[in-house]
């Protein structure tokens, strides 16, 4: 997928007052907003929190030098600076990279799809907080991914959350809703269960390595096809 196919995805993340307001405050409420009135509801206060117990496993599983797409307001490089650890947050909204930055993250206002800095020399890429959901294809997606990342390098990946079916792929267009009336731009969006995945994962050039449960969150750890096993 090049960089073209996320702009109206880019555009409407940087643009849309509800979002920026919501990384102000620190607080929603915030929404994905489908057409036919479904609402999904972003945890806003957890994004500004510092690392629940939840992304305390996914720092843990991170090796050498990490890439967080979408990092949002910064937690997670934020908590990996803080351990001496070098990470790289990117995310499309200016408030978000504001954010992350004055909490002492290193982040850069960039799309998965732009050109971005060590590509092919990242130790771990991070895909959490419903980021595989960047752009509406998860498969072109992890394509992307995979040539961000060392060939002995792994993705950690969230999938949607414990009771939602394990095979979900649900591709639709969302705005952005703060819950009363004000909204971004439409943008192509998609949610997966582990099962479905896993199926994208291997389309893409992954193979699971494996997966847990924390908080009712679901991650799945990922490596590139034909790999060395075990290796840290």
């Amino acid at each position: 997928m090049s960089a073209r196919l996320a702009l109206p995805e880019a555009r409407a993340w940087s643009s849309a007052d509800p979002y920026a307001t919501a990384l102000r405050t620190g607080r929603g409420p915030l929404f994905l907003h489908r057409a036919d009135g479904w609402l999904l509801p972003l945890d806003v206060e957890r994004w500004c929190a510092a690392p629940d117990a939840a992304d305390r496993t996914v720092i843990a599983a991170c090796r050498g030098a990490t890439l967080d797409i979408g990092c949002g307001p910064g937690r997670i490089v934020t908590a990996l600076a803080r351990e001496g650890r070098e990470a790289l947050g990117i995310d499309i909204s200016p408030t978000a990279v504001g954010r992350a930055r004055a909490a002492g993250g290193t982040a850069l206002l960039r799309s998965v799809f732009d050109p971005l800095p060590r590509e092919g020399r990242w130790r771990t890429a991070l895909l959490i907080d419903g980021n595989i959901g960047i752009g509406g294809d998860p498969t072109a997606l992890l394509t992307r991914v995979r040539k961000l990342v060392r060939q002995d390098g792994l993705a950690v990946v969230e999938a949607a959350p414990r009771g939602v079916s394990d095979d979900l792929d649900e591709r639709s267009h969302v705005r952005l809703h703060d819950g009363s009336g004000a909204h971004g731009a439409a943008f192509p969006w998609s949610r997966v269960g582990p099962a479905s995945l896993t199926r994208h994962a291997c389309a893409a050039g992954w193979t699971p390595l494996s997966s847990w449960t924390a908080d009712d969150r679901r991650f799945v750890v990922l490596r590139p096809d034909s790999a060395p096993r075990g290796g840290r």
